[in-house]
């Protein structure tokens, strides 16, 4: 399961970012993750749960996923469409492969939210 990887990877930024701004507790983490990813949103959640329940800067912290579909633009027929499916790089509206895809493979901590050590709170990311 490479999302635990993945997810260790996040809250390296977030332990960095935080420790560099003051930020003792961490209430949000938002990643947006494209279907081309790879990265199961389910699996992001027991990975990000089992990580944080015992690590006091993110106890209490929510993760949240923004998944991006599958976008492309044909070059035969000009349209832009969404692809429903990941294994069939075909335009939807005219039939020809000649795509490029233009979302989907997004992988990327948008942002955190936290508080200060004093109680302040802040962003951060």
């Amino acid at each position: 399961m490479h999302e635990f990887s993945l997810i260790e990877g996040v809250l390296n930024m977030v332990r960095d970012s935080a420790s560099q701004n003051n930020i003792g507790k961490v209430n949000r983490v938002k990643l947006v993750v494209g279907r081309l990813s790879m990265a199961l949103p389910d699996s992001l959640h027991f990975a990000f749960e089992a990580i944080c329940k015992d690590e006091d800067l993110f106890r209490e912290a929510i993760l949240e996923i923004e998944e991006k579909e599958i976008m492309c633009d044909c070059l035969a027929c000009q349209r832009s469409s969404e692809l429903k499916d990941i294994y069939s790089f075909i335009c939807p509206a005219c039939g020809s492969n000649r795509i490029e895809i233009t979302q989907g493979r997004e992988l990327y901590l948008d942002y955190y939210e936290g508080e200060e050590v004093n109680g302040a709170g802040s962003n951060g990311g």
